[in-house]
């Protein structure tokens, strides 16, 4: 098995999972307050602890990155590519998408994510060979009138006022998430913008 070190900052909430073997941590918080910033590294350090695995010791870092928080997404990816580059190790990227979509099995689906201001980030899914899923729609900004006439089931991490809408578990998706996509490890990765950001949407306008 892999040593690894997985953070998800994509929302209010902050979920770190780790694994040494055959041993595993998961800690989460259901809301940091969007306080990852000050909250992220001992986080960090006591899953390590607990479970006495050093960054040197992992085989890769990975973060979830987006959609989600512009903030917390950059603080996540910002942690572990330092760690990465500290011991010279890889990387994995995980979507917001990716921890939805492992507690569905729905064949035709849509994960939705809050995006704010009565819009969402919507990924859809199909069955495609082998039993494996596809991606039938590309990551998209839709606005909540869209949403509302897309023809198969929406789940999410949240609480939405959706119809046809099922909330999922956030808290224990991210190991098992990172476990089955080991394959997808790189030299670098990302932040998943579906959109502007409103600073930069701001300063567009003006």
């Amino acid at each position: 098995m892999s040593n690894f070190l997985a953070v998800d900052t994509s929302s209010r909430y902050l979920t770190v999972a780790a694994q040494k073997g055959d041993r595993s941590v998961l800690r989460h918080l259901p809301d940091c307050a969007m306080q990852h910033s000050v909250i992220l590294m001992d986080e960090i350090d006591k899953a390590l602890n607990e479970i006495s695995l050093s960054p040197a010791e992992c085989d890769f870092f990975a973060a979830v990155t987006g959609p989600g928080s512009f903030t917390g997404i950059r603080i996540g990816i910002a942690a572990v590519k330092g760690f990465a580059l500290a011991t010279g190790k890889r990387l994995l990227a995980i979507t917001s998408f990716d921890l939805i979509a492992y507690n569905v099995t729905d064949e035709n689906f849509y994960a939705v994510i809050d995006a704010g201001r009565g819009s969402y980030y919507v990924c859809g899914y199909a069955p495609g060979a082998d039993g494996k899923r596809t991606v039938a729609l590309q990551p998209c900004y839709m606005s909540g009138e869209s949403v509302a006439k897309l023809d198969a089931p929406l789940y999410g991490f949240e609480d939405l006022p959706l119809n046809n809408y099922t909330k999922t578990d956030v808290k224990n998706s991210l190991h098992p998430v990172v476990c089955a996509n080991q394959a997808r490890l790189t030299d670098e990765i990302y932040a998943l913008y579906v959109r502007k950001s409103q600073a930069e949407e701001n300063r567009n306008a003006t």
